[in-house]
């Protein structure tokens, strides 16, 4: 969706138009309202994931050894700090 689509449509009467882009300008125009952030996800398809997300990372750290723990946690650390 881009941006022009968020913005509030301007009158097509010139009149209005200047009358608007004045109040604008001079900051007298109400400010723009927030467009309203709708959860649009399945609810069903949130609780079956939360469920299997918190057994995912405990069952894998107990199947991994501490040496490819130590490994996978050298390799994230690295990437963190390459990026900075």
């Amino acid at each position: 969706m881009g941006l022009a689509s968020k913005r509030k449509k301007r009158p097509r009467d010139t009149n209005q138009l200047a009358w608007q882009i004045v109040q604008e300008a001079t900051g007298q125009a109400p400010p723009p309202e927030p467009p309203a952030k709708r959860d649009t996800r399945n609810p069903a398809a949130v609780a079956l994931s939360k469920l299997g997300a918190s057994k995912g990372g405990i069952a894998r750290a107990a199947k991994l050894s501490a040496k490819k723990r130590k490994a996978i946690a050298r390799k994230a650390a690295n990437k963190r700090w390459a990026e900075k």
